[in-house]
């Protein structure tokens, strides 16, 4: 384990948070994305491996087939970019050996079992945390490491059979536009995996249809003292709204297959107000309807108050549950893997997207695999090195399942 622990511990000091400010204007969206993958390309050189960077900071490589047997090309996928909403780049996580009890990140700041239950079962473990002040990074910095992980074990036992094993680190998925420009064809897989998820035995193959609105205002600014019937507060009418959209659609109130709409930034004042909602479900037809009923509030208020809101929408990703129904057998491959390895399989829906969702719809077939991580995006992030370890040895029992095809 201390192979793979000194790899992540590697990856997490560098700074590779993405910058949706820059999504349309440069990729990656942040310096230390194209580092990392410059350091990726290294290593996979110094495994002996072909290994390419684009400028748009996706490394690519192939571990070649050590048999004749006709074998599937199967990829293995992780992302280098961190969340933007926190700093990262941490170099001095905290190591510990968890016996129980909270966790203290810093003065008044802990990771409380009251708080987060699943604790207990992480007892006797090896936990990597944070310092309390930015985000450890192991989503995706986890899977990243798994993958080098399993590739050098594949390298050092070549009497494991596989065929031709695609590697891919992609930039900016946490603002999804990473694998808008992802070269299927020349990663050239049958089918893939992400290694993005969290706790161990994590399988999931099903993740939310995704659309961002973003939402401008213009109120009528008049002074207070005679403002009846002629001012109009944009703020007033950004939260009208949000009131049309209900209370019960929420993040906060929503869980499973829910859906929901999720205003993540508001900016105004009586003239002008700006607002940006994500809206999610699992269903097509309930994220279409949605979408309508967005609209509707939007043209019912404009009716209201003179065309006064201008709305931009557009779909972000698409429930890859749609695709990978047609290819269970991918699905059950990663099963039986787990349970060779004595691994409970968890299956539940993503309540977000992995590059998966795109890459599906892209004629690549791509469920997610847990990292062995917990509460990603925050100052409570950690992760055991037991469960990272296990990610790495589900890799590779994957590829002896498919050597017996």
């Amino acid at each position: 384990m201390e192979k793979i622990k000194n790899r992540f511990l590697k990856y997490i000091a560098i700074d590779t948070r993405s910058d949706e400010s820059k999504a349309n204007l440069i990729k990656p969206t942040s310096k230390g994305q194209l580092e990392l993958g410059k350091i990726l390309k290294e290593e996979l050189n110094d495994l002996g491996l072909d290994a390419y960077i684009n400028d748009e900071g996706f490394v690519f490589s192939c571990l070649k087939a050590n048999t004749d047997k006709i074998l599937p090309k199967v990829g293995f996928i992780a992302h280098m970019d961190t969340s933007p909403e926190m700093p990262g780049g941490i170099k001095n996580p905290q190591i510990i050996k968890y016996e129980g009890g909270d966790i203290k990140l810093k003065e008044n700041i802990f990771i409380k079992e009251n708080d987060f239950p699943f604790l207990k079962d992480l007892k006797g473990k090896t936990l990597i945390t944070t310092n309390g002040e930015m985000l450890l990074g192991a989503d995706d910095k986890a899977g990243i490491a798994a993958i080098l992980d399993a590739i050098e074990y594949l390298i050092n036992n070549p009497q494991i059979e596989h065929g031709d094993i695609k590697i891919a680190f992609t930039p900016d998925e946490e603002i999804g536009t990473g694998c808008d420009s992802f070269d299927v064809d020349y990663f050239d897989a049958d089918f893939a995996y992400t290694l993005d998820g969290g706790r161990l035995g994590e399988l999931e193959y099903e993740s939310f249809n995704a659309a961002e609105a973003k939402i401008s205002i213009k109120g009528k600014s008049v002074h207070p003292g005679t403002a009846k019937n002629t001012m109009i507060n944009s703020i007033s009418v950004a939260k009208e709204l949000d009131d049309l959209l209900g209370q019960v659609q929420r993040p906060e109130h929503t869980e499973g297959y829910e859906g929901f709409y999720h205003m993540i930034s508001i900016d105004g004042s009586i003239e002008d107000t700006n607002l940006v909602y994500i809206i999610r479900d699992f269903d097509k037809e309930k994220f279409e309807n949605m979408k309508n009923f967005l609209n509707d509030c939007v043209n019912f208020l404009n009716s209201k108050y003179g065309n006064i809101i201008k709305i931009e929408m557009s779909d972000t990703y698409y429930n890859m549950g749609d695709v990978l129904k047609n290819h269970k057998e991918i699905i059950e491959c990663a099963k039986k893997a787990m349970e060779n390895l004595g691994i409970k399989v968890i299956t539940q829906p993503i309540r977000g997207g992995t590059d998966g969702s795109k890459l599906s719809f892209m004629n690549l077939p791509c469920p997610n695999l847990f990292t062995g991580g917990y509460n990603f995006h925050g100052i409570y992030e950690l992760i055991p090195i037991e469960d990272m370890k296990k990610a790495s040895d589900t890799i590779i029992e994957i590829i002896k399942e498919i050597s017996k095809k």
